[in-house]
């Protein structure tokens, strides 16, 4: 049973491997520091070595997936994930080549090609964050993926009522940073950390209001 459920994502594993085989073909190439980090404004603040630059994306994206892939055979409430199937499998989609996207940039600015880190960072938040809010509310109780709290775990009506307000939210916030990855201005990055803050502690929030609500 646990080979099917590794088989069936063979896609995604061919993905994670190519991307091993382009570090690899790529390594004698690359400098012997690679940037690894850009702080708000876009600038390089952090160097690694060629090892840590050409591998660390394609290794963490490997990790994440089968992380991904374990998660539902050790959660006591596996049964839910049926229920979402669909979504589940696109999230790890999304994870995987966002993070391939993430190599890409990084050897590209190793090799020379200097895309604007903030342009793409902003864009890929922004599409998970429409991704997340278009389907969050599809999810059922897990112990996992979603808004877990004790009183979402607690309480299936809380639970779902959270999810679709999480949903419109991060869907909110989603089209808030794609906008703002346009504007090349410093404080953009500040309006979408306070999006992505609100619509992370606002259902939060809600949930506990709620359960309260429907406790008494």
């Amino acid at each position: 049973m646990e080979r099917k459920r590794i088989s069936a994502h063979w896609s995604l594993w061919l993905i994670v491997a190519a991307s091993f085989i382009v570090s690899l073909s790529l390594y004698s190439k690359l400098p012997d520091q690679i940037p690894m980090h850009w702080n708000l404004a876009g600038e390089v603040d952090r160097y690694g070595s060629r090892l840590e630059g050409a591998f660390t994306m394609p290794v963490l994206s490997a990790v994440i997936l089968l992380m991904l892939i374990w998660l539902p055979a050790i959660d006591p409430r596996k049964k839910s994930y049926e229920k979402f199937a669909d979504f589940y499998k696109l999230f790890q989609w999304v994870m995987v080549l966002f993070l391939i996207g993430m190599q890409s940039l990084t050897l590209s600015w190793a090799l020379g090609y200097q895309f604007s880190i903030s342009l793409y960072v902003k864009l890929g938040i922004g599409i998970l964050f429409m991704f997340l809010g278009n389907y969050l509310g599809k999810t059922r109780s897990n112990w996992f993926v979603g808004i877990r709290t004790p009183w979402t775990l607690e309480n299936d009506e809380v639970w779902n009522k959270t999810h679709r307000l999480a949903g419109r939210l991060m869907f909110a916030a989603g089209i808030l940073t794609l906008i703002l990855a346009f504007i090349d201005q410093g404080f953009t990055m500040f309006l979408l950390l306070g999006a992505v803050l609100l619509a992370s502690v606002i259902p939060v929030i809600y949930s506990f209001l709620l359960y309260r609500q429907l406790a008494r």
